[in-house]
């Protein structure tokens, strides 16, 4: 199954040590890009969370955010650095005596000096479990989320391929009348002018026309890359890169198709393959 790299999902989870959320979303990126940011408590299994990422994911930046809300009995209490604070009122005291009218430092700015309160001491491990287990949780979802958009894009990729097979077709079904016309239009020139040709020279030109003319080659690729289209989106594993190669040599049998129109329906034919392959380009830039 297709996936997209476009997603979003939140979740949740609670345990006696506080509540954790995830926010992950994911957008189209060429390689796999992940952004984690994590309260404190949680840095040390960054490493293990970027593992479950791309063990799961194939392209796409990921952005992950947790949020942590300990619980309302860690919230309320404060721990002093008690030490610190002595410290700090005491070397307080000295610089006030060496000022005139100096203006008392309160308790409340010395709570606000960096290091005086301290995180409560509990074990983190549970915590982080319930985080991680939560990842799982939420890199499933977004998951399901990015094979629902595939699911999505697939028909369209389908149908637009079917459409450029259809054009082939007419296009091919068309070569001897454009041949015809070409030789007629050769020989009208040739009566206007009044000229009497060698009729071995003339064969000559017409064969020469006729290998200008010819895309058969480029319509047997275009066919070759509607059947490998085709079997990419059978494919369960990431295929947006193997899409990517597919719709560049889609657009150059396209262009020298069009190079070789020697009328205007033909021509239309290839602006028309043009369009609809960068349809198919555009969505693919989506699909991981």
């Amino acid at each position: 199954m297709i996936r997209s790299m476009t997603a979003f999902t939140h979740h949740e989870a609670k345990i006696d040590q506080g509540h954790v959320s995830w926010s992950l979303r994911s957008v189209n990126h060429r390689y796999l890009e992940i952004s984690m940011r994590l309260p404190e408590q949680f840095r040390s299994i960054e490493g293990e969370l970027r593992k479950m990422a791309t063990s799961r994911l194939g392209r796409g930046k990921l952005d992950g955010l947790l949020n942590y809300k300990p619980p309302a009995r860690l919230r309320n209490q404060v721990t002093i650095n008690e030490a610190l604070a002595k410290g700090l009122v005491e070397t307080s005291r000295r610089v006030e005596s060496m000022m005139n009218n100096p203006a008392g430092i309160s308790a409340i700015e010395i709570m606000q000096w960096p290091g005086i309160t301290l995180e409560p001491e509990y074990d983190t491990g549970p915590l982080q479990a319930t985080a991680l287990n939560a990842f799982d949780h939420a890199l499933s979802e977004l998951i399901n989320g990015r094979e629902r958009e595939g699911k999505r894009l697939k028909p369209l990729l389908t149908q637009r391929g079917e459409a450029i097979l259809e054009i082939v077709a007419q296009t091919r079904n068309r070569r001897p009348e454009v041949l015809k016309a070409q030789k007629e239009k050769l020989l009208n020139r040739i009566a206007e002018l009044k000229l009497k040709p060698d009729a071995q020279r003339l064969e000559q030109e017409l064969a020469i026309i006729a290998q200008r003319l010819d895309i058969e080659e480029e319509l047997d690729r275009l066919d070759g890359h509607c059947k490998e289209l085709t079997e990419a989106l059978k494919r369960d594993e990431p295929i947006g890169r193997r899409l990517d190669f597919l719709m560049q040599e889609f657009n150059r049998e396209a262009n020298t198709l069009a190079s070789k129109a020697a009328d205007l329906q033909t021509t239309q034919s290839a602006v028309e393959l043009k369009v609809l392959i960068e349809q198919m380009r555009e969505q693919i830039q989506n699909i991981e």
